[in-house]
């Protein structure tokens, strides 16, 4: 079973008391999961649940869901989490006031995403590695074999041109802004003076760059001006593109895709927004990557109105799909 090795699994019926998790501190949670002195990191707010089962079920296939630590962004979410899997969720106050998806560009997902580094620099300063994935990501194999050396900052590139297979693992140059392209949603950090430096200069520069209705930034610009003013302080390092691709690449150049068979690791399903397209391109354009479902007995005690509420916008394209379940969910699409 998926779900074998998490405590009482994700999905337990166990009703302990939830008010305690309000006095859980990300200290107190670091160390509850933290192995081998690394820790896997998320934020998710409620209506990104169906997106968190889905990450972590890939995450249990490379058997690294122990070192999972989901951030909350709303009590309902740490509720939901630490009831089925206690531990495994904590709330760093304040919380943000809306529990709704909030649409990129938004004030909204600047207010989410702009908690992140300071999120991630308090991991770093416990001493702890870190790496942080977004939940719009799925895991095809194990990443650590390829956080290589002893680098102080891992990413990805989050442009679309292909690289050759050996390309160089430097910083990229700047694009036409000025600034590098980098994703901020695949991140591993080790706790070196190097990496906190990144994190602090990324919580200046979001200061420095705040949203407003005129220029709708989001976390990811900020980083990558981090990246740039620190490069020849830190030690940086890009992770190869045939691994940790980008939605850009990924969905949309078909011919790389098969290039590249056998050597994908972390797929990130953007270059794409909404909520509803997020899922139809798991289940369509990468059949088989949607592995939640109702009639799964993995999750025989998950939430039917989250689940209902994700695929409510494609209930035409489930029609499309026959839905096996076995040891892992399996899409065959006609």
């Amino acid at each position: 079973m998926p779900w074998t090795g998490m405590p009482q699994g994700i999905f337990s019926v166990t009703k302990p008391s939830l008010s305690k998790w309000r006095q859980y501190t990300l200290a107190q949670a670091v160390s509850f999961v933290a192995k081998n002195g690394t820790v896997i990191v998320c934020a998710v707010s409620q209506p990104y649940l169906p997106f968190l089962n889905n990450w972590l079920i890939s995450i249990v296939r490379q058997k690294h869901q122990d070192k999972v630590l989901v951030i909350a962004e709303d009590y309902a979410t740490l509720y939901k989490v630490n009831e089925k899997w206690p531990g495994h969720a904590v709330l760093v106050p304040p919380a943000p006031d809306s529990q709704t998806a909030h649409k990129f560009g938004s004030q909204g997902f600047f207010n989410f995403t702009s908690r992140r580094p300071r999120h991630l620099l308090h991991i770093l300063e416990l001493g702890y590695n870190v790496m942080y994935n977004d939940v719009d990501m799925v895991w095809l194999g194990d990443p650590f074999p390829y956080l290589l050396g002893k680098h102080d900052v891992y990413f990805t590139d989050d442009m679309a041109a292909v690289k050759p297979l050996n390309h160089s693992h430097d910083l990229p140059p700047p694009g036409k802004k000025g600034r590098t392209y980098i994703c901020s949603c695949m991140i591993f950090l080790r706790p070196t003076d190097g990496a906190k430096l990144v994190m602090k200069k990324w919580i200046e520069e979001l200061q420095a760059q705040p949203w407003s209705r005129a220029k709708k930034s989001n976390d990811q610009p900020a980083f990558n001006w981090a990246l740039n003013k620190t490069a020849g302080q830190v030690d940086l390092y890009l992770l190869p593109q045939a691994a940790f691709a980008t939605g850009g690449l990924y969905f949309k150049n078909q011919t790389w895709v098969q290039e590249t068979n056998g050597k994908h690791v972390i797929i990130h399903n953007n270059y794409i927004t909404g909520f509803e397209k997020k899922i139809k391109r798991f289940m369509i354009l990468a059949c088989g990557w949607w592995m939640i479902t109702l009639k799964s007995p993995h999750l025989a005690n998950y939430d039917e109105l989250f689940y209902l509420r994700a695929i409510s916008g494609v209930a035409a394209t489930l029609q499309k799909c026959y839905l096996q379940i076995g040891f892992l969910p399996l899409i065959n699409c006609q």
